[in-house]
């Protein structure tokens, strides 16, 4: 999130787009409920009529699948009437850039850009033009057809409501309607928020469904100011402390990246990854990227090695390695793993395809399964219809602490950290993550300093001061507040910084402060300044808001620096330092200073400095000529879809996606069944709120699998009449990859859609159940037996094997299926 949970009440507008605020975000909509209160309307666009519909002043539907057709047409509504925040676009984007002539767009080139050679794009043309000295040219009137803003006007020209509404399945009214309200909040004083989750990122092209939303939000101006923003709804409340840390294979904590082998000196890591810029004012706060990774190495190694050394030590990718879940996963069918730790997850349900994870994890020699209950991944050998004795793999069950039985912190959407206490003792023999990583760590360093091994120093000078040690020098007790100090970071020697002497031994109170040659520490860049000589900043609970705007300052701590509204530079006028909204001010100069929010790299007012400032060139890219499938969204089908032709162009699916179903690579879990009239209906996967994930805590509470005892699949009436299933029979959901049995759900919230001349029918399935149930575990006397046990299977046995290029995240929200009567 940009912004921040409470600050969607300053909203003037809420669109809630690939997400299901209300029944699966429920703290989230009573801020939605709040903007309402206060006139906001609420939008919700989704092919179900949901619980947020219910609530909304506005519905829209659409077909799974196609949210940029749907979204490039707002852009071409915003473009057609002239109705960007003209001063905001052209200070704060790269809406004047002028762009290579040689760029050729999709509706231009055969539905692709130039430079597509087999499935990757040489982006040579993707480039701007410069002056002699490197500066990117530009033209601020916005008229030259080579700049920024007329390619998108010229790019999105297709995305007529008529074509619009021929893909989506969206009645052109309801389009008009819904750009019209959303697109008033680009005046200035006005803001627009998107509330996006799951129903955005599970596709294969997830990554410019948000990015179409960005464009969007800042040809508006609702980048950086209160009450806009695009705003992710995460499934789980560690999500973006998780990716902050390092959950991903490309990054190290802080967002650097993972060193690949072609990489050998740190210099030359440095040098690879540190943006340069020749726009003479970008602040491009990258530069600093060296000063993060000294740091980072310094609290692996602290000063046990140089800084030389420690960059060795850190493991290395292939150079092209992908290590993407998809990827793992289909090496691992292939039989080129041993082991496995499954730490805290359930990959035999919430894996794509599950039947090939679930295959992949027999070519195993050994997993751990590190959880708080047994579940389908840890006893994937006992499933129905396998013979255990025909399974090598040889599978290790760590029970570990739930949350409440442990202490530490989160970092919520909002980017907020908070400290979370320990409620009871965990039973039996759990032990929290954190004292069986310290267990597992001790052990390995003891067998390497007996035996050595390959880069044995790599783990016997490793740092691991995390609690207090007994007198061989091991930690007794994992203590989550020393690592909260070292993901801080310390001084490692007096150092004098702008004539300020900092000691030896003390935190570090600002990444501003971090050094490259080895005299500081930081486990993770972004999060210095969380924990000072003052105390955790997490642990605070201060609930005055002096902002008047719901910041709440004093509450917890926000990454970075307390800065609660990224990009808030944005969110004034250049010339004057004046807020756009008057009523909502994030941040205003007083003549002197910036009041308000920690400010965000903004220079004083007409210093022409841009406050994009982690983009090398200073602004928000509407052009981003990052992405692997392209610089603007285009619209290309799923994967699996019921139509036999893209209505934009002849490029059927996003050219750039890693394929497994082609003829001769893949096998059966592999498949693909698009226009294939065995599986006629679309079918996406969703959440309900009584289950939390793939259900290994919540299907175990009595109470909670009472309310949703089993897997179900929704249908719209009509289609039930069709098919001539009754509300309550069982029936059996197949594609081409497998099947499930499921309660039939007969409802009104699905409707029939006209998509390119056809009707398309859609279902949904949630994806929380699992064979493994409550009905297994042995029972003594005393026990209390649940009355309802939990029914069902994964869904994932549905969805396909393939990804975003970006990102590797499996579309899981748009593939086809058939729904028949049991036993046909």
């Amino acid at each position: 999130m940009t912004n921040h949970w409470n600050d969607i009440e300053n909203s003037d507008c809420v669109l809630a787009m690939g997400s299901n605020p209300a029944s699966n975000h429920p703290i989230s909509f009573k801020y939605v409920t709040k903007a309402m209160e206060k006139g906001a309307p609420l939008i919700s666009v989704d092919p179900r009529f949901t619980q947020t519909s219910a609530r909304a002043d506005i519905y829209a539907p659409l077909r799974s699948g196609t949210d940029i057709a749907f979204l490039g047409g707002m852009i071409k509504y915003i473009l057609d009437n002239n109705l960007i925040h003209e001063k905001y676009v052209k200070a704060y984007t790269n809406a004047s850039f002028l762009v290579n002539p040689d760029f050729k767009m999709p509706g231009e080139n055969n539905g692709v850009f130039s430079g597509l050679v087999e499935n990757k794009y040489d982006k040579s043309t993707w480039s701007y033009q410069t002056d002699a000295d490197g500066v990117i040219l530009k033209d601020p009137t916005l008229s030259d057809p080579n700049c920024v803003y007329r390619l998108l006007k010229k790019h999105y020209e297709r995305y007529t409501p008529g074509v619009v509404s021929n893909i989506t399945g969206t009645p052109k009214d309801k389009l008009i309607v819904v750009y019209e309200a959303y697109t008033k909040t680009g005046k200035p004083g006005k803001a627009g928020t998107i509330m996006y989750a799951m129903g955005w990122t599970q596709h294969t092209v997830g990554v410019q469904n948000i990015r179409t939303m960005s464009i969007i939000q800042l040809l508006l101006g609702n980048m950086g100011v209160a009450g806009g923003g695009v705003n992710a709804l995460r499934g789980e409340s560690n999500v973006q402390g998780s990716t902050d840390m390092a959950l991903l294979f490309h990054i190290l904590p802080g967002y650097l990246k993972t060193p690949v082998a072609s990489w050998q000196t740190l210099e030359e890591y440095n040098r690879k990854n540190t943006p340069a810029t020749n726009e003479p004012k970008s602040l491009n706060w990258w530069k600093n990227y060296s000063k993060y990774m000294a740091s980072l190495l310094r609290a692996h190694y602290g000063k046990n090695v140089t800084l030389e050394e420690a960059y060795r030590y850190l493991p290395k990718r292939e150079d092209g390695q992908d290590c993407s879940w998809l990827t793992l996963f289909d090496n691992m069918y292939k039989g080129k793993f041993s082991g496995l730790f499954a730490w805290g997850m359930n990959p035999a349900c919430s894996g794509a395809s599950s039947h090939k994870v679930r295959q992949a994890l027999a070519q195993l020699d050994w997993m751990v399964n590190v959880n708080v209950y047994d579940n389908e991944t840890g006893s994937f050998w006992r499933e129905p219809g396998l013979d255990p004795s025909k399974i090598k793999t040889e599978v290790f069950m760590l029970p570990c602490s739930a949350f409440m039985e442990k202490e530490g912190s989160i970092t919520n959407s909002g980017r907020w950290m908070q400290w979370r206490y320990k409620a009871v003792d965990s039973p039996g023999v759990a032990m929290p993550d954190g004292d069986i990583m310290t267990e597992l760590f001790c052990r390995l360093k003891e067998r390497y300093e007996k035996n050595g091994g390959p880069l044995a120093d790599a783990i016997t000078r490793l740092t691991w001061d995390y609690g207090v040690k007994d007198g061989a020098g091991r930690v007794r007790h994992f203590d989550p507040d020393y690592v909260a100090r070292e993901v801080n970071g310390y001084f490692l020697e007096d150092k004098v910084i702008g004539g300020v002497l900092y000691k030896k031994g003390t935190l570090v109170p600002s990444f501003g402060l971090l050094q490259d040659d080895g005299s500081t520490s930081s486990g993770n860049w972004l999060y210095c300044n969380s924990y000072t000589e003052k105390g955790n900043m997490a642990k605070r609970r201060g609930n005055e808001d002096r902002s008047f705007i719901g910041l709440y300052s004093d509450w917890a701590w926000c990454w970075p620096l307390n800065r609660r509204i990224i990009y808030n530079g944005a969110s004034v006028d250049p010339d004057t330092g004046m807020p756009w909204d008057k009523k909502n001010p994030v941040i205003r100069w007083d003549g002197a200073e910036w009041k308000g929010d920690v400010p965000d790299g903004v220079a004083a007012p007409g210093a022409g400095r841009p406050p994009f400032i982690m983009k090398p060139d200073g602004v928000a890219n509407i052009f981003g000529p990052g992405l692997a499938d392209g610089p603007f969204p285009e619209h290309y089908e799923p994967l699996e879809c019921p139509i036999e032709e893209n209505l934009l162009s002849p490029q059927f699916i996003n050219p750039t996606i890693v394929r497994w179903d082609e003829v001769g690579t893949g096998t059966s879990v592999d498949a693909r069944a698009t226009c294939d009239p065995r599986f006629p209906f679309v079918c996406s996967t969703y959440r309900v709120s009584e289950h939390w994930q793939t259900g290994v805590l919540t299907r175990w509470a009595p109470w909670l699998a009472e309310m949703q005892p089993e897997l179900f699949v929704e249908i719209g009436s009509e289609l039930a009449r069709l098919k001539g299933f009754k509300n309550g029979e069982h029936v059996m959901v197949k594609s081409v990859r497998g099947e499930v049995e499921a309660v039939a759900i007969v409802t009104d919230r699905y409707k029939p859609m006209k998509v390119a001349g056809m009707t398309v029918h859609q279902v949904g399935i949630p994806w929380h159940y699992g064979w493994v149930t409550t009905n297994m575990r042995k029972y003594v006397h005393g026990d209390k037996v649940p009355e309802v046990f939990t029914g069902g299977d994964s869904a994932n046995l549905l969805t396909p094997f393939i990804g975003d290029p970006n990102t590797g995240i499996p579309e899981s929200k748009a593939f086809m299926v058939n729904v028949e009567r049991k036993g046909v």
